[in-house]
């Protein structure tokens, strides 16, 4: 197979040029706010928990719950986290829905059915295909963690609620748009959709100084 384009620091700014020339719509947030950030996240179990933190709430919210996880598991393992019982995740805010998630996910690695140190040599299909097995894994966090911890460029995850907003204010879309109608929309960009969602993240933050945080409120 042809092995998936990466970004890292030096390719986004030359990767968010490329889009400019084709769409003037990004290329006017990058004259107005400069270049995205180039957001990333060590590959492993601890993205994978943290990323399934923030699903449905507030990065903010999320945040806190990994903060309070760190500071009873300062390396979050599998097998340290298959330790924490009840009552210290929900202490780390942890809803019952999300511990049965990430210890499924604990489990998985444990026992070998999920192997993340695969990933880097395997497609985004492939890896989807793997992640998805998982209780509580769905398209928005597979997207996060390929786009944040894989660095693949082809990717923009439309479950996320400040994404779609930033494009439909952006690119002057219908409110009403269908989810196949925006998909088609982003393919303009390949084969660099996750810049595109970048630099749409970057004009949603900065247009409402936020430029602290990463993504806003996904939805698995």
């Amino acid at each position: 197979m042809d092995f998936p384009l990466t970004f890292n620091e030096e390719t986004v700014p030359l990767f968010c040029d490329e889009l400019a020339k084709r769409d003037e719509k990004l290329g006017l947030i990058i004259e107005r706010f400069g270049y995205p950030p180039c957001w990333k996240r060590e590959p492993g179990f601890e993205t994978l928990v943290y990323i399934i933190l923030e699903q449905q709430v507030s990065l903010a919210s999320a945040k806190a719950a990994y903060d309070k996880l760190k500071e009873v598991l300062p390396v979050v393992t599998p097998e340290g986290f298959l330790l924490l019982d009840d009552a210290t995740l929900r202490a780390s805010y942890f809803s019952r829905q999300k511990m049965i998630y990430t210890r499924h996910l604990a489990s998985s690695v444990l026992n070998k059915t999920l192997d993340p140190l695969q990933f880097p040599s395997m497609s985004n299909d492939e890896i989807r295909t793997e992640l998805t097995k998982v209780k509580g894994i769905g398209n928005w966090t597979v997207d996060v963690y390929l786009m944040m911890a894989l660095n693949r460029t082809d990717l923009f995850p439309l479950g996320d609620v400040a994404l779609i907003k930033s494009l439909k204010e952006t690119e002057q879309v219908a409110e009403a748009a269908s989810k196949e109608d925006l998909a088609s929309l982003a393919m303009k960009w390949a084969p660099y959709q996750t810049i595109a969602a970048y630099l749409l993240w970057h004009n949603y933050l900065c247009l409402r100084k936020k430029k602290d945080q990463q993504l806003l409120v996904p939805v698995e």
